[in-house]
């Protein structure tokens, strides 16, 4: 898999252009964050409440939103989750002083539209196994009670447990026959829940609900865990390296992370705590694509002890670009894949990464190693001893 063996890009020769660029880039990048977008922050750090719902039949986002509308929660996002047209993530800010009260108008709004013709009937989609025991109890279709209120209360509330068994399988009911073969369902049970029971337009698949304190204190260790990134790997490359080299990482780092950022926040992907684990995965990225050429040009600098540091970093970079290239690609393709197949769950810490991983490759040729060479033309020792002199 070797190629670009015998490269001879001077890629020091324009540095100065593409760090104006990697500049407006920059720009750009944090005039879309603090100014115009910003960043769509998720439940986990803005706190709410966030429903992934599953739909009996397929529903459209347009639906749904006039539904919340029509309910007064004009805030809800609604989007669609995993394959097909039925399952749905609805996030909605706090609502009533709570969380849960953030749940709670939420499922009252999708019964209020989607089961309205339940007339006092149980739902057995969102039914607890207690509230169906109690009903099964109450209704006594095996006419138990009279002879064993005790063992009674047990058999029934075993048979509410096995069909909501059922149901974890399942995720919602369709038809009668879903229930015909559990066990201790019988003729008698089965009508009864026919004629007390129907089964809802919509199960709750997951409920999530985030304080807003919480919210800013995951906000508060995501922002450290990032920084403290940063610096652990100047430390490395500072210790592994020279300090020269570890500014030059640093400074790509800090543009892979600002530029990503921004595209992120243009593109109005949801901020959460996986995005936070991607972006971490790409500060680890960047920095070890710049350590490989860093390492070349030790070993160069060690080999030609008089050749010039751009000359040095201009030979380093072409020995190791066909590793750059086939590690990039390589990465990306599976990048591209989960971006594009792996469904809207994962779509954001993909495309971070996918970003990332083009981004990082450009900087650790244009960037780093620039910043590395203007680093010691301004504070290396030949600097000082021409400062001393001067």
């Amino acid at each position: 898999m070797q190629f670009l063996t015998d490269s001879h890009i001077d890629f020091m020769k324009y540095r100065k252009v593409f760090i104006w660029v990697s500049v407006l880039l920059l720009v750009i990048a944090c005039a879309e964050l603090f100014f115009l977008t910003g960043l769509n922050l998720g439940i986990d750090f803005a706190g709410g409440t966030q429903l992934t719902v599953r739909l009996r039949e397929d529903g459209s986002q347009e639906e749904l939103r006039r539904t919340f509308e029509n309910a007064g929660l004009r805030e809800a996002q609604i989007q669609r989750y995993g394959i097909g047209n039925s399952e749905f993530l609805i996030k909605t800010p706090v609502v009533g002083g709570s969380e849960e009260g953030s749940g709670t108008a939420m499922i009252d709004a999708l019964n209020a539209d989607l089961n309205s013709d339940a007339a006092g009937r149980h739902d057995l989609n969102q039914r607890g196994a207690e509230a169906l025991g109690a009903l099964l109890y109450e209704a006594d279709p095996n006419t138990r009670v009279g002879v064993d209120e005790v063992a009674a209360r047990v058999e029934y509330e075993t048979i509410a447990q096995a069909i909501l068994e059922r149901r974890k399988i399942l995720t919602i009911f369709n038809s009668w026959d879903q229930l015909a073969d559990i066990e201790g369902v019988n003729e008698a049970v089965l009508s009864t829940l026919k004629e007390k029971a129907f089964f809802g337009a919509f199960y709750v698949l997951q409920n999530e609900n985030v304080g807003p304190q919480i919210g800013s204190e995951l906000r508060t260790k995501g922002v450290l865990a990032v920084v403290l990134s940063f610096f652990g790997m100047l430390l490395y490359i500072w210790f592994r390296f020279e300090l020269r080299f570890g500014i030059g990482a640093l400074v790509a780092v800090v543009h892979d992370f600002m530029i990503t950022l921004g595209l992120f926040a243009l593109l109005n992907y949801e901020f959460n705590l996986s995005t936070i684990a991607a972006f971490l995965t790409l500060v680890g990225y960047s920095v070890n694509d710049s350590v490989v050429i860093f390492d070349r040009v030790r070993e160069n600098m060690r080999r030609s002890r008089r050749m010039p540091l751009l000359d040095v970093i201009n030979t380093s970079l072409n020995q190791t670009l066909s590793r750059t290239i086939l590690t990039s690609g390589t990465t990306l393709l599976v990048l591209v894949c989960l971006f594009t197949l792996g469904g809207e769950v994962i779509r954001g810490f993909a495309f971070v990464l996918m970003i990332g991983v083009i981004v990082g490759t450009y900087s650790s040729i244009f960037v780093a190693s620039p910043f590395a060479l203007a680093w010691e033309k301004y504070f290396g020792r030949d600097a000082k001893a021409k400062r001393k002199q001067g």
